[in-house]
C-alpha cells in the first residue's frame, strides 16, 4: 500500500484548489464487458479517513447516475486487513460486476513564506494655510505566513470482475494551495470525486 496519506490526511484545509487534470492511461477496450451497474469502490491511502472520505463521495456520485455502488470502508473498520483477499470477498458478497480502485501515487509540498496583506488608512484634513493639507498615514502590517502547495496525483483503474483485469484507467493532478493556520472544508475531495465519475460515465462505462 502506499504510505502516503491523501491530501494530507484529507483534512488538508484550502485557500485555492485547482480542478484536477485528468489525463487517459488507458483506453476502455472493444472487449471489456463494460458498461457496470454494481461497483464497489475502494481507495488505497494509509489514512483510513481520507479513503472513507473518497469512497462515500465517488459512491454518491455514482448513485446519482443509476449506479449501484458500495465503499469498502463501509464494510470494514481501521483494523481490517487491506488485502485482495479481504476485497474479493466483498465481490463475492455484493455479486459486483466491477471494482473502482483509486490511489495516490504522488504528493509532493513546498513552503513559503508570504506577505500578509497590508491595511493602510489615511486622513487629510485641511489647515490654516492655502491649499496646504494635513495628510496622516497609518499602516497596519500582519506579520510574513507560511504557505504551502501541494501537488497530488491519483490514479483510478476500472477492474473487471469477470476478467480480473483493468478495463481502463486515469491520472489525475491537483494543485492545493493553503495558508498554514487555514481552516476550510473537504470541497476538493468532492471534487475529485465528481471529476472520476464524470470521465466514467463519459467513456461508457457506467451502465445507463
Amino acid at each position: 500500500m502506499i504510505r502516503t496519506i491523501l491530501l494530507l490526511g484529507a483534512v488538508t484545509v484550502l485557500a485555492a484548489c485547482a480542478g484536477p487534470q485528468v489525463t487517459q492511461t488507458q483506453a476502455l477496450s472493444e472487449k471489456a464487458d463494460a458498461p457496470y451497474g454494481n461497483v464497489l469502490v475502494i481507495s488505497l491511502f494509509n489514512s483510513f479517513d481520507a479513503r472513507r472520505y473518497l469512497e462515500k463521495d465517488i459512491v454518491r456520485e455514482l448513485e446519482s447516475r443509476g449506479v449501484r455502488a458500495v465503499a469498502s470502508t463501509s464494510l470494514m473498520d481501521t483494523r481490517t486487513p487491506v488485502t485482495r483477499q479481504t476485497f474479493l470477498g466483498m465481490v463475492d458478497s455484493l455479486n459486483s460486476d466491477a471494482v473502482l480502485l483509486t490511489q495516490l501515487v504522488s504528493a509532493q509540498s513546498a513552503a513559503k513564506m508570504k506577505d500578509m496583506n497590508p491595511q493602510t488608512t489615511r486622513n487629510i484634513r485641511p489647515t490654516d494655510y492655502y491649499d496646504v493639507w494635513s495628510v496622516e498615514v497609518t499602516e497596519y502590517v500582519e506579520p510574513q505566513g507560511l504557505e504551502l502547495t501541494h501537488d497530488i496525483v491519483l490514479a483510478t483503474q476500472m477492474f473487471s470482475v469477470r476478467d480480473l483485469q483493468p478495463v481502463w484507467a486515469i491520472e489525475s493532478k491537483t494543485k492545493i494551495v493553503q495558508a498554514f493556520d487555514q481552516r476550510g472544508d473537504l470541497s476538493v475531495i468532492t471534487t475529485e470525486a465528481k471529476s472520476i465519475v464524470s470521465h466514467l460515465s463519459r467513456d461508457g462505462l457506467l451502465a445507463p
